[in-house]
């Protein structure tokens, strides 16, 4: 029932300076989003950032509010260094913005505000709500120890909106999503791997009353979420895929073909905090398919040619239809070092640790904006400063966008889709997991027990 592998770790020589260069990215990624996103006149925070810190458009996307709150906050009640007054305001004041002008009619949350929180826009889909369900959580967290009775409220308004979100991924008609007649009825895996994690999220406030209600807070429903993502593996096919058939059955079309490589790999780290976090009885598998996705996707997604990890891929290797499919997107690198130094963590295989290095090598060469990266600051040059000199800074946050090449495809630091949250959480996990392990290179075991798998 027992089995003990102790393996050889990387030297904690090599751990140190991970850490340190982790630790650099997370602060100049920090000081950028401080500095230039945190409105302080309307609260929330601009995300359409250009590389000097220019906003060049004020509206406000609602899932990047939702996931830079809850990053400051996780970062805030985690990281003594960032348990700062600043970080601490621009929670406050973010919180207070996203719950008076988020709200939609039918309890929704609009995907796009003005500055001033006039909505803009609101999508057929849950994603804004995910977001915002996160950030109330964690803020919640952050607001406990002073103020608990408004933390039970805005965790209770968590659980509210989840319970929208839930009703909502059941009958998406509900958010406006109409079936057609020759819909091929195929079920997608974006909803129930970001309803895994925001569970995991939702328990995390309930843990500190370690009470049984937070032991088995949403059990059931995560472990719907689990099978249902397990559908979308596909072993003959070595592949994580996008969209299957009710029964997890491959469909032949272009969104059926569909793999994401950067999302298989985010799914499957879902996966993993979903076994650390639940402890099922079959956690054996669940742990071993994850890791089996992670390498499939980096075998497949990783580009021989230049390097990084491509955007799409068609799995019977027809041209995919998304003209963007070959653009290296700094999410994916990001998701990629999360994913390989868990997987590390969790059975200390040296081919985990190569596999962090190499995403990370190529990410932090070709995303990190430094006087180390060819920047090619001659593209899209604004028209009113032809001769800013700003321009020609490094701003020490990521590039979000590069071409197959590894070229800059858009020079702005922030954009609809891209915020501040990705590369915190991502920069703050790795020096989490690198720090545990520091402290764990004498002895490394991964203990794989019927039901359950724990590193100790």
């Amino acid at each position: 029932d027992l089995v003990t592998k102790q393996t050889k770790m990387a030297s904690r020589e090599e751990f140190d300076v991970w850490n340190e260069r982790m630790t650099q990215s997370l602060e100049t990624v920090v000081d950028f989003w401080m500095k230039h996103s945190v409105d302080s006149e309307h609260g929330g925070f601009f995300n359409n950032i250009d590389r000097d810190g220019t906003v060049f458009d004020t509206s406000k996307q609602m899932w990047l509010q939702g996931r830079q709150i809850w990053c400051l906050s996780r970062l805030y009640n985690t990281c003594e260094e960032y348990r700062r007054d600043d970080i601490l305001s621009a929670c406050n004041k973010g919180i207070e913005f996203v719950r008076k002008y988020g709200p939609a009619p039918g309890g929704r949350i609009y995907f796009a505000l003005t500055e001033d929180g006039k909505p803009l826009k609101l999508q057929r889909k849950v994603f804004a709500e995910a977001f915002h369900i996160m950030a109330l959580s964690e803020y919640a967290v952050t607001i406990r120890s002073k103020d608990a009775e408004e933390a039970e409220k805005v965790f209770g308004e968590a659980m509210g909106y989840f319970a929208n979100m839930q009703k909502f991924s059941k009958d998406m008609t509900l958010v406006g999503v109409e079936p057609l007649e020759g819909g091929d009825n195929t079920e997608p895996l974006n909803i129930p791997m970001i309803t895994l994690n925001v569970i995991c999220e939702l328990r995390r406030y309930k843990r500190m009353d370690d009470d049984s209600k937070g032991k088995l807070l949403f059990e059931d429903v995560a472990n719907e979420c689990v099978e249902m993502v397990m559908k979308h593996i596909h072993k003959d096919k070595k592949a994580m895929l996008e969209n299957v058939g009710e029964n997890g059955e491959f469909v032949n079309s272009c969104d059926g073909r569909l793999t994401v490589p950067g999302h298989s790999i985010e799914a499957s780290w879902f996966l993993l905090q979903y076994a650390n976090e639940f402890t099922p009885k079959n956690m054996d598998v669940i742990v071993s398919r994850a890791l089996d996705v992670i390498e499939w996707s980096l075998e497949m997604g990783w580009d021989e040619t230049n390097g990084g990890i491509f955007y799409f891929l068609d799995i019977l290797g027809f041209s995919p239809i998304q003209l963007e499919w070959s653009m290296k997107l700094w999410w994916v690198h990001n998701e990629a070092m999360i994913a390989t130094l868990l997987a590390y963590k969790i059975t200390g295989e040296e081919k985990w640790w190569s596999h962090f290095k190499k995403v990370s090598d190529w990410s932090l060469k070709h995303f990190y904006d430094s006087n180390d990266n060819a920047f090619q600051v001659d593209i899209f040059p604004r028209k009113n400063d032809m001769n800013d000199k700003t321009l020609q800074t490094p701003s020490g946050a990521w590039i979000g966008y590069l071409t197959r090449e590894g070229a800059i495809n858009q020079r702005c630091i922030g954009a609809p889709y891209k915020g501040s949250c990705s590369l915190q959480s991502h920069f703050h996990t790795c020096t989490h997991i690198h720090t545990y392990m520091q402290t764990h290179t004498h002895i490394y075991c991964v203990l794989f027990v019927s039901s359950h798998l724990r590193a100790v």
